[in-house]
């Protein structure tokens, strides 16, 4: 890529807003995207909660998350939110998984019980800048 590029995306990712946790996003993490959705004239903000199931990382503008939730009647919906997109509000983190895989496909087939995934409890400590991750 030339440097140009590489300077343009600098730029735009230090004037983003701080909305989207970027680095605190993993697979396992359960997760509510609020999305800027057109409509006509109108436009409105729409939340989108569910597990994500993938996180792609380039390093640069063109990373994305592949948020999964369970719509009505069992059927499964699956988006993907480009990270640095301008459509995207912010991303709130709701709850954190320990999970061994890096891309959570297996969940396409499970329902229910099945597709639970274990809780991982962050504590923080006094001191704002350090976390203490324990796993049960």
């Amino acid at each position: 890529m030339s440097d140009l590029v590489k300077s343009l995306e600098r730029e735009y990712l230090q004037d983003r807003p701080e909305a989207v946790p970027v680095g605190d996003l993993r697979p396992g993490d359960t997760v509510r995207v609020f999305f800027r959705i057109v409509e006509g004239k109108r436009e409105r903000s729409q939340p989108f909660q569910g597990v994500i199931i993938r996180k792609r990382q380039t390093g640069g503008l063109n990373d994305s998350i592949t948020v999964r939730r369970t719509a009505s009647h069992g059927v499964g919906v699956e988006r993907t939110f480009p990270l640095h997109g301008p459509r995207l509000e912010k991303v709130e983190l709701l709850r954190s998984a320990h999970v061994r895989r890096a891309n959570l496909y297996y969940l396409r087939e499970r329902t229910g019980k099945s597709a639970r995934l274990r809780e991982k409890r962050r504590f923080k400590t006094s001191a704002p800048s350090e976390t203490v991750e324990t796993e049960d």
